[in-house]
């Protein structure tokens, strides 16, 4: 089991691990194995997010997830996107940006980290977005029921969200543009385009989610009445139409969950100009980290640990909402990826340590309980 989920994962690992010493020797071996174990340590609560998405989906749209996923996740976001920040933001063309992208490194990474602002305000806006609808939503299981209780009442009031969201994104391009000013204005004009691309993440956010929920609303509602009329429906060929619809409600899942890696993904892209400028060695060290991410995803919704360990998905979702906060923050002050990284660990740690006591807690009062039960039979 574990050698079918994460084989592709160690092939592209050995592969690239192969190219990175070819290409720049021992060094970039080395950088590009920093690389992947960033990039895993950044995105593990996308993997446990994604696959609370993906078990809902059929085994043909998990394997699309891992194919033509993965070259979306690996050679857009990783490869392209890099250079299509730098082709917009210098207004190039794509292939001056790619030329230099691999002969002058330094100017690309200048180029990339002006960017960074209006990256981090679409992609904290999305992520801030995932947030707040989950824990606004009221739900049976509860982590941090002391915290999730009041909120879930609170978000009985409509468009919340949406209005928690607009309020952060104009206080964090007020405080932007103001800090410009005091310092010379350098980045006055930037405070604009932060909150364009602030306002692009969360219509990007309503657009894909809800679409993707719209659809799974109806294979639900589909489903329930098959299930009713099961012998009708198989004489009138209603299957077929089941069929078509599953069809719409995978389609706009996998492209939210797409739009999610993407989203998680920026802050590995940025944080990788820490180690290094070198788009070639950027490729395949967070290619390989995202192979891992995808498999981890695929083999979480096969062992149904998601179902084993209810506060997961909690944790990874706290994880989330902390990841859009810093990458707010991140628009006007740095952050060590190290600290990015091992929040969502701790968060996602907690929960998972949250979930294995539930368990031992519930297994013992089944114990207790079949006990009672023997003594009061007479047994």
């Amino acid at each position: 089991m574990l050698l079918k989920t994460f084989g592709w994962s160690f092939a592209v690992t050995a592969l690239g691990l192969v190219a990175a010493a070819f290409y720049g020797g021992w060094t970039a071996f080395g950088i590009v194995a920093i690389l992947a174990i960033l990039e895993i340590s950044l995105s593990f609560d996308n993997a446990v997010v994604n696959a609370g998405i993906l078990k809902k989906m059929s085994a043909f749209w998990q394997k699309i997830f891992l194919t033509v996923g993965v070259l979306i996740a690996v050679f857009g976001m990783r490869l392209v996107f890099p250079v299509v920040i730098v082709a917009i933001s210098a207004k190039m063309g794509p292939i001056e940006a790619v030329d230099l992208a691999l002969n002058n490194k330094d100017r690309y990474q200048e180029l990339v980290t002006d960017a960074h602002p209006a990256i981090a305000a679409f992609g904290g806006m999305f992520l801030l977005m995932i947030f707040l609808d989950f824990i606004f939503e009221d739900r049976d299981i509860k982590w941090l029921s002391w915290l999730e209780r009041p909120l879930a009442k609170l978000g009985k009031v409509d468009m919340l969200s949406v209005c928690i969201s607009l309020i952060v994104l104009l206080i964090t391009s007020f405080t932007f543009a103001a800090h410009a000013h005091q310092h010379g204005g350098a980045h006055a004009d930037k405070a604009q385009t932060v909150l364009i691309a602030g306002i692009a993440g969360l219509i990007t956010y309503m657009i894909v989610g809800g679409l993707s929920g719209y659809f799974e609303d109806k294979l639900e509602e589909e489903e329930e009445r098959e299930h009713e009329e099961e012998e009708e429906a198989a004489r009138s060929g209603k299957q077929r139409s089941a069929v078509v619809l599953a069809g719409q409600a995978a389609f706009f899942m996998f492209l939210y969950l797409e739009v999610l890696d993407a989203s998680f993904s920026f802050d590995g892209v940025i944080g990788a100009f820490a180690i290094t400028n070198d788009i070639v060695l950027m490729a395949l060290g967070l290619g390989i980290g995202a192979m891992y991410v995808r498999s981890l995803t695929v083999y979480l919704v096969r062992q149904g640990t998601l179902d084993d360990y209810v506060y997961l998905e909690h944790g990874a979702h706290y994880a989330i909402g902390a990841l859009a906060v810093i990458l707010m923050i991140t628009i006007q002050y740095e952050i060590n990826e190290v600290i990015t990284g091992l929040v969502g660990v701790v968060l996602i740690a907690w929960s998972f340590w949250s979930s294995v006591r539930r368990n031992r807690a519930l297994a013992a009062a089944g114990e207790g309980t079949d006990e009672k039960a023997e003594v009061s039979s007479g047994v």
